[in-house]
């Protein structure tokens, strides 16, 4: 653990951790002026690139986050986002230029974990903490650890982006009471360029852009945004949307993210939604379904492509001994409320999805790794 006074003073439990030496390198290099800086994004949906950014560019995504969560000098921004990557990077940045205090730790799913006797230090500043995770170490932290309620109830703000937000967070949530966001954004536009709130009386539907955020859509209503995180340049996402008004938008799901099975089109994130219903319909105290999950397709000699569910489940969930009979309770709940072409063919369990560096499954490295041999070898 790192912890940087806004004063310069420093706590660091781990003088030798490579990690934390290359939050110094950074620290050393953004306060030496230094204007441009190469970042990688995450490759969860395609192939990872290198992309450059330049300090005007963070300076205004800086300017963006401090009015839209109202953060302040004094304030402490809590990093457990890998800095090698954009979300990580902004969070150093934001503490550098505001004036914040920093408490740092290496990314793990949970935070928290492994550094309990310092975390009086965001108690000690109640309603002046800035946390940002990514949903697995959100759900984590809800699920595993409740007595760190206490930790996410003395924040200003929670963001959680990078991934999807599923139900069980949206259930989880609701008992803390300090505002908690959704966000969207990319490495492209400095991360968030727009927020929703998921908890509370103001809880919101829509994503509502950022001040200086301007959206539109292309002839494949897919969102465009252009702001001075762009370098006022529109960039176009593979995100299909609905612009409510001018500034506020709802995602329909990644134009990426369509199949072809059997000349049918199928937008996988309807499905991954449905099976959110399925599985806690089935879940009970012997079968533990609450494991992340998504849904994907196969190369299938008649349909082309043919679509797939796979679930991530404890090595000690208590229903192995009944897998296959778990697989046609599952298949039958997607029957019951989904179009039979949208019907996965096939459901998959796995110990362990592999990861992107930033913590979201990485689909095409888990298909490659576990479930290919699977089918090569049945």
């Amino acid at each position: 653990m790192i912890f940087l006074e806004k004063d310069g003073s420093c706590i660091n439990t781990q003088p030798n951790n490579p990690y934390f030496k290359k939050v110094f390198d950074f620290k050393k290099a953004w306060e030496s002026g230094q204007e441009t800086f190469e970042i990688q994004t995450s490759g969860s949906t395609g192939m990872p690139k290198k992309i450059l950014l330049h300090r005007r560019q963070m300076l205004a995504s800086v300017k963006m986050t401090t009015k839209a969560f109202n953060l302040k000098e004094g304030d402490t921004a809590f990093c457990c986002l890998n800095i090698d990557y954009i979300a990580g990077m902004m969070m150093l940045v934001r503490a550098f230029e505001i004036g914040m205090d920093l408490l740092i730790v290496e990314p793990k799913s949970n935070p928290f974990e492994d550094i309990e006797k310092h975390l009086y230090i965001l108690k000690a500043n109640r309603g002046q903490n800035f946390f940002a995770f990514v949903p697995l170490q959100i759900q984590t932290i809800l699920e595993k650890t409740p007595i760190f309620y206490e930790i996410l109830n003395s924040a200003k703000a929670i963001i959680i982006g990078g991934a999807a937000v599923n139900d069980a967070i949206l259930e989880k949530v609701q008992k803390i009471y300090r505002p908690v966001y959704v966000t969207y954004g990319m490495s492209e536009t400095l991360t968030h360029v727009a927020i929703k709130r998921i908890n509370g009386s103001e809880k919101e539907d829509f994503f509502n852009t950022l001040e200086g955020v301007d959206i539109q859509l292309n002839h494949e209503s897919c969102l465009m945004i252009k702001s001075k995180t762009t370098d006022g340049q529109w960039i176009t996402t593979n995100d299909v949307a609905e612009i409510i008004n001018g500034s506020s938008f709802v995602l329909h799901g990644r134009i990426d993210n369509v199949i072809n099975s059997g000349g049918v089109k199928i937008q996988l994130e309807k499905v991954e939604k449905a099976a959110e219903s399925v599985l806690k319909k089935l879940k009970t105290d012997e079968q533990k379904l609450n494991g992340r999950n998504f849904v994907f397709s196969l190369p299938d000699e008649k349909l082309g492509e043919r679509l797939i569910f796979v679930l991530e489940k404890e090595t000690n969930a208590a229903f192995p001994s009944r897998d296959d009979a778990t697989k046609i309770d599952i298949l039958q709940g997607f029957k019951e409320i989904l179009p039979k072409f949208e019907v996965p063919k096939e459901v998959f369990f796995l110990e362990k999805m592999l990861e992107t560096p930033t913590g979201k499954i990485d689909k095409i490295k888990t298909i490659n790794a576990y479930i290919l041999p699977q089918i090569s070898n049945g």
